[in-house]
């Protein structure tokens, strides 16, 4: 990575009040960027902090004219929002299938358009959506989840195909279990942690051959990678950070 390359650089990251999508906004501050931090909830204050539902198009054009109004011209974007409703699908209902899609899919479409539109007249940029490695292996009760990180996956690699022409790169980080408030409400018992590891035969789930959970830091490493010019060739990628769970699937 260049030195100081994203001092004073504005990024956007969605998601940035809690978990993984904080760790990244502190990453990138840690780095010298000024990063503006979009979700619907704060844990705590901070600078930049902007309030939104990102499933509400209109409020997320005028919240990005705000950033690039209060900050500057954007250079980065950094999709994390996302929610989780775990269930079978024969039991799922309509409100958790749409509400899934609408923050994990809509939301992040809705970003990456209005952040896209204002890249790509000055033609440089990079864009990273935090998806998931469910995306590309089946999980048992988490359908609705894992169908709109594939959606959101694919929707990315399709903007990157039509924004690679003005040099701006879209790729996908996908974690596999991470140590958040996300990940821990799948836990039904003190040993959750070591279950996820080990594995589970009658759910079809391997375990992670790693021997660890993911932190979210780890997560923030691969964004930080790719949003740099260590990456500048790298466009398209969906990199897996799960540990080998799903054995590079």
């Amino acid at each position: 990575m260049v030195a100081n390359e994203f001092q004073q650089k504005i990024a956007v990251v969605t998601g940035a009040g809690r978990g993984i999508g904080q760790t990244v906004a502190d990453a990138l501050r840690n780095s010298g960027a000024k990063v503006a931090a979009l979700d619907i909830e704060f844990s705590h204050a901070g600078d930049h902090q902007f309030l939104i539902d990102v499933t509400d198009s209109k409020a997320v054009d005028q919240t990005i004219s705000a950033v690039e109004e209060r900050l500057g011209e954007i250079d980065y974007l950094v999709n994390v929002a996302g929610i989780l409703r775990v269930g079978s699908l024969l039991e799922c209902n309509d409100e958790d299938w749409q509400r899934t899609f609408a923050v994990n899919t809509t939301g992040a479409f809705n970003v990456c358009r209005a952040v896209g539109r204002r890249m790509l007249p000055r033609r440089r940029g990079a864009i990273v959506a935090v998806s998931s490695n469910a995306a590309s292996v089946p999980r048992i009760g988490m359908g609705a989840y894992a169908a709109s990180k594939a959606a959101t996956s694919h929707m990315l690699k399709c903007l990157g195909l039509e924004l690679a022409h003005a040099n701006i790169r879209c790729n996908i980080v996908a974690p596999g279990s991470t140590d958040t408030a996300m990940q821990q409400q799948l836990w039904t018992e003190a040993q959750g942690a070591k279950n996820v590891i080990a594995g589970s035969a009658e759910n079809y789930r391997l375990g992670i051959p790693l021997q660890r959970i993911a932190s979210a830091e780890n997560i923030a490493a691969v964004v930080l990678f790719l949003l740099s010019s260590n990456a500048a060739h790298i466009t398209l990628e969906s990199i897996l950070v799960d540990g080998g769970a799903t054995l590079g699937c």
